[in-house]
């Protein structure tokens, strides 16, 4: 295995590829409407960014970027520092305080730190208009996280991959199990966190998959 094989060197021929510059005419246009779109579009690719291929310990998958004014931050469920965590976020904060001993809940929302340390953080879209849920469905964006999830089961073993909710739950018929973790539940949304997400205590369970590894656990 190359251990300085990056995303760049696997996934630079995206761009050459009909879909990958379908989703890029259709962002150009609606820039040029004057569409607001979300996250920057310098973050769109930012969990790639900060969690480098050979790093990837955890996969959490979003839906699609939150849709409301400085939010989005390029991270799935993260938002931009100093913002106060949304309701999906709160809730996942709350779990943590029941799973993690000592956790403490924090004031802001931005998740960086886990993504530095190997939690990619993917959105299964990678942007949305303003104030328009799920806009950006089905114009190319699940292809190329699939993609992502292709490329880990050729690369990498041992990754724990957190399905939460029903879009999530999609990309487990792509995720090898047999070289992967696969722990899901019900999204952590107010609407469904009492559906399984409460008590699912993921953030204990991945340490100990990693620990078992001798894989340094994450820092939650």
């Amino acid at each position: 295995m190359n251990n300085i094989l990056t995303w760049r060197d696997v996934l630079s021929h995206e761009k050459k590829l009909l879909y990958f510059q379908k989703i890029f005419s259709f962002l150009n246009e609606r820039y040029k409407l004057g569409v607001v779109i979300y996250p920057e579009k310098k973050n769109i690719f930012r969990a790639l960014w900060l969690t480098d291929l050979m790093n990837v310990k955890i996969v959490i998958f979003g839906q699609d970027p939150y849709h409301n004014f400085n939010q989005a931050d390029g991270l799935s469920f993260s938002v931009n520092p100093g913002v106060f965590p949304p309701p999906s976020l709160l809730n996942i904060y709350k779990e943590l305080c029941r799973d993690i001993p000592d956790f403490v809940i924090p004031k802001c929302g931005c998740l960086s730190n886990w993504a530095n340390q190997g939690v990619l953080l993917l959105n299964t879209i990678l942007t949305v208009e303003h104030g328009k849920a799920y806009s950006h469905a089905n114009l190319g964006w699940e292809i190329f996280t699939d993609k992502i999830v292709k490329i880990l089961n050729v690369y990498r073993k041992g990754i724990i991959f957190l399905l939460w909710g029903l879009q999530a739950k999609k990309k487990e018929k792509i995720i090898d199990c047999n070289r992967h973790y696969i722990l899901k539940s019900s999204h952590p949304s107010p609407f469904s966190v009492n559906k399984g997400f409460f008590g699912c205590r993921h953030f204990s369970k991945s340490n100990f998959l990693l620990q078992k590894q001798g894989i340094q656990p994450i820092h939650w």
